[in-house]
């Protein structure tokens, strides 16, 4: 999540039905192209992805909270959860059927019924100033990053509808570095290539930073060919390759992680003309799709739109 968020107005009401998405065109005789780009409904500002089962692609929209499920495959797609004017920003499909999102500046954190769009919980993460921002399925629990406070959340999913008291609160120490004056800070998370910590992002320093789950103590990673992750966003990881999404570079950094994670090497920079500001990045059937926030487009028009594009991997 970029710092012009504050720019950002809210609409009040989701939009519902279905949305027919992208540019792909039908192959001769043959079946129909995937679409490369996915135009999200009008009024619907996308920030989190998530990658469903089917293959289904979900996201958020940081305007009214609404939830958006998108077909990459025929690139159709429905509004499948009013949000009811709280944002959604990050969010998460976990293996119970259940997405996690979280609640920007509202300090809470959403569990929804992936199927039914139901929401199951609304949980107070946290009461100060803040904005809830990314999430991550790990170790038995979703984690949820936090932009304006040095905290991590870690939510148990035992219960298929959580209560207040299945979310903690972690504080991140150690070389973690928190911007002043509710500056942004952490955003996006991952696993290590060794399953035993976590990498954040943090969009202020410019670094990555290992995270012990169970105790927030923080080690900047050493980082080599590049001076910097400026304006870090959504990561992904797929082996010991990590996508890092940097929204006001318009591009993705691609980095070569060392196995426990305290080490990446920089491989190469994906720059895409399509790219407006993008936020989070998943991927499926040999791309990766990102999403576009538009934070400079003019959100006050109802019929304003954004896309998820889709590039090879």
């Amino acid at each position: 999540m970029a710092q012009s968020f504050a720019r950002r107005a809210f609409l009040g009401t989701a939009l519902g039905g279905a949305v027919a998405l992208g540019t792909g065109t039908a192959r001769a005789h043959g079946p129909a192209r995937r679409p490369d780009t996915l135009a999200t409904p009008p009024g619907f500002q996308p920030e989190g992805i998530a990658l469903g089962p089917g293959p289904s692609l979900y996201t958020g929209s940081l305007l009214d909270g609404s939830i958006y499920r998108a077909d990459p495959v025929t690139g159709h797609g429905r509004i499948i959860s009013d949000g009811g004017g709280t944002v959604s920003a990050g969010l998460t499909y976990e293996p119970g059927g259940r997405l996690v999102v979280a609640g920007g500046d509202s300090g809470l954190v959403k569990v929804i019924d992936a199927r039914r769009g139901t929401v199951l919980a609304a949980l107070r993460a946290e009461t100060r100033t803040c904005f809830v921002n990314d999430v991550k399925p790990a170790f038995g629990a979703a984690w949820i990053t936090e932009s304006f406070q040095s905290s991590l959340y870690r939510l148990s999913l035992d219960r298929w509808a959580p209560t207040d008291a299945d979310l903690t609160r972690i504080e991140l120490t150690g070389e973690w570095e928190q911007a002043p004056d509710n500056g942004w800070t952490a955003n996006g998370i991952e696993t290590t290539p060794d399953g035993r910590a976590f990498i954040l992002s943090n969009h202020w320093t410019g670094k990555l930073y290992r995270v012990n789950p169970r105790t927030g103590h923080a080690t900047a990673l050493a980082l080599s060919g590049s001076d910097g992750i400026y304006n870090g966003d959504g990561l992904l990881r797929r082996g010991r390759t990590l996508y890092v999404v940097q929204n006001w570079e318009y591009a993705i950094d691609v980095l070569r992680l060392s196995a426990d994670g305290t080490r990446a090497d920089f491989v190469r920079r994906i720059t895409d003309p399509r790219f407006d500001e993008p936020t989070t990045v998943t991927a499926t059937g040999g791309r990766l799709y990102v999403t576009n926030a538009g934070f400079d487009s003019d959100w006050t028009d109802p019929a304003m739109s954004s896309t998820i594009v889709a590039i090879p991997l």
